[in-house]
């Protein structure tokens, strides 16, 4: 399935990206994020982000509140 990436994702999830980007390459299998809002706040910017942790072999764990 094919999608288009948002508006300004990359600059907007910089930090998330760089993150996926850096336990790929250190070979954690984990993701863990304080707010479900670093991931995106639409669905189109979840979805995305997502996906790169599925393309990156990753886990996501959300810390609870």
């Amino acid at each position: 399935m094919s999608h288009e990436m948002p508006r300004d994702y990359e600059r907007k999830f910089a930090d998330f990206i760089k993150l996926c980007e850096e336990a790929k390459s250190s070979r954690v299998g984990h993701v863990i994020i304080a707010r479900p809002s670093e991931i995106g706040d639409t669905y189109e910017e979840v979805m995305e982000s997502l996906s790169r942790l599925a393309d990156a072999g990753l886990a996501l764990h959300i810390a609870r509140r």
